[in-house]
């Protein structure tokens, strides 16, 4: 009778919740639960400010910028269980050690022309991006050395445009966002790969991936589009603006928080040009951005501001303004966000409510800025000596243009109209 392999069993406790691997370098986050390295710190960078970066287990709160405390006896212990019990673990045992900064130099130099031959198979790529990709996460000094690799960069994005299909994009672009690029590289992997970037991205969006799979092609694509020259930016595809509606409609926290994030950058930056507004507007941008400011508007600063810097825009536009005073609440919410906001947030929709009351003022219309209070409101922050002058000027210009029909109004004081 033939002798049978035994399988040896793994300790729970070796094991990272996140990846559910054999922890490499273990490192315990102030919560007290401990994680593999890579794996936490891109949790952390997922996180859209201190409000709302938590520890995967616990739910606690922990700061994105926090750095775990390395659990120097647990990755001993790792070690001698895998000295005893060679390959019980996979790959990754052997690579439990972080090889000193000479050892990842001298690998990537044979790591990086791997992905520029085309007759490699697939299992040999992957592996390359694979240890790319760990190099560059498990340490800033990793990170440091990847990003100024010589054709490091180049290949990974080359890898990323030729196939976006394919599971070697999706390490292509895991270890893309471990590096977190300056933008003169961002703008160097633009001007070579243009639209095909864009394209890849959008690609990747529309698959039915995990979610920080998406949120990654989300972030890049909102960093893409913010290097790219005009000439390329006021041209994008229908089909950004149509998977940055989606994710903002798909907004349920974890991943997809930093997800939706980027897709208001993408919309708040793209819509500056007129040929783009359209397209949003077409794709159901202006309900998406009413409904995050009807949802999270008041508990994210940065949200309000991009979701009313988006709107503006698109109010430059017949379409925008006509899909947001058919919205049930558009008018409502952005009036809501005209005191107890931010003087950006102010601002931009002192901006909106003018652009609707310049060229989309019908009876009705009127009558909804009065019965919702953004009348009320406009009046406060044209009086108001907190609100910046420019933003007063705006507030004073918009209730000139109905002061008849408003000042007549039973909901307003005839004292207080300032107009």
């Amino acid at each position: 009778m033939e002798d049978q392999a035994v399988e040896v069993e793994v300790p729970s406790y070796f094991l990272c919740p996140i990846t559910l691997d054999v922890m490499r370098d273990p490192v315990t986050l102030p919560t007290g639960i401990t994680y593999d390295r890579h794996a936490i710190h891109r949790w952390l960078r997922l996180a859209d400010g201190a409000t709302s970066a938590t520890c995967p287990l616990t739910k606690l709160p922990v700061a994105p910028d926090c750095e775990p405390t390395p659990n120097h006896t647990l990755r001993r212990l790792i070690h001698s269980w895998c000295a005893r019990n060679p390959g019980a673990a996979g790959d990754s045992i052997e690579r439990i050690s972080t090889p000193p900064a000479s050892a990842n130099r001298a690998r990537l130099g044979l790591l990086v022309p791997r992905l520029a031959d085309p007759k490699k198979p697939e299992r040999e790529t992957l592996a390359a991006l694979r240890e790319i990709r760990d190099v560059a996460s498990e340490s800033e000094p990793g990170r440091e050395l990847v990003a100024a690799f010589p054709g490091a960069t180049d290949a990974l994005f080359a890898v990323l445009v030729s196939t976006s299909a394919s599971s070697e994009a999706d390490m292509a672009l895991d270890a893309i966002s471990s590096l977190r690029l300056a933008e003169p590289c961002l703008v160097r992997a633009v001007d070579r790969d243009g639209m095909a970037l864009v394209d890849a991205l959008v690609s990747m969006l529309q698959r039915d991936a995990d979610a920080v799979s998406r949120a990654r092609a989300a972030m890049l694509l909102a960093d893409v589009t913010a290097c790219m020259a005009p000439s390329r930016a006021s041209a994008l595809p229908e089909q950004v603006f149509a998977e940055a509606v989606r994710l903002l409609r798909e907004n349920d926290g974890g991943a997809s928080t930093a997800a939706t994030k980027a897709a208001l950058r993408v919309l708040a930056g793209a819509t500056s040009y007129g040929r783009n507004r359209i397209k949003a507007a077409e794709a159901g941008a202006v309900a998406a951005l009413v409904e995050v400011l009807l949802v999270d508007g008041g508990r994210r600063r940065a949200w309000c501001e991009l979701a009313l810097c988006a709107l503006d825009r698109l109010c430059g536009c017949a379409e925008g303004r006509a899909a947001l005073v058919a919205h049930g609440a558009g008018v409502a919410v952005v009036g809501e966000k005209l005191v107890g906001t931010s003087a950006a947030a102010s601002g931009k929709a002192v901006r909106v409510l003018r652009s609707v009351a310049r060229h989309a003022a019908t009876a009705e219309v009127v009558r909804e800025m009065v019965a919702t209070g953004a009348v009320t409101k406009l009046c406060a922050v044209a009086v108001s000596p907190e609100t910046q002058e420019r933003t007063r000027e705006r507030a004073q210009e918009t209730l000139r243009m109905h002061a008849e029909a408003w000042r007549s109004s039973p909901c307003i004081h005839p004292n207080r109209y300032p107009c």
